[in-house]
């Protein structure tokens, strides 16, 4: 278990771009697939993108293919998520964690960060 901080969470308009940031601490980070999840209002967490430990695969929920990107920077113990053509139905909160495939769904650990707010209006 690592701690991780989230940040880059802003209001921003329909169509517009956030770059979001995840540092965590442990010299184990590099051992694990991350990934970014986002809770919106009323609704339950969700998987948004995985990345693999040394950063050659990736994989996106279909609602932000194309417009998201995730990277990660081992040396730094960062990931990040570059986000564009934002859209109204991706408000929400947005968390980092190691992330896990089960079956065929991503999970994230029991260990959850306080996350950032990103706030896409009209």
């Amino acid at each position: 278990q690592v701690q991780l901080v989230e940040s880059g969470g802003a209001l921003v308009q329909a169509g517009g771009s956030l770059r979001l940031s995840c540092a965590g601490s442990g010299r184990t980070f590099s051992n694990y697939h991350m990934g970014w999840f986002r809770q919106a209002p009323g609704k339950e967490r969700e998987f948004v993108a995985t990345i693999s430990w040394n950063g050659d695969n990736t994989y996106y929920i279909d609602s932000v293919k194309g417009r998201f990107t995730i990277s990660r920077d081992n040396a730094r113990n960062m990931v990040y998520l570059q986000m564009n053509s934002l859209k109204l139905e991706d408000t929400a909160v947005y968390y980092c964690n190691s992330a896990r495939l089960e079956g065929s769904s991503w999970f994230g650990s029991g260990y959850w960060g306080q996350g950032t707010q990103v706030t896409v209006s009209s």
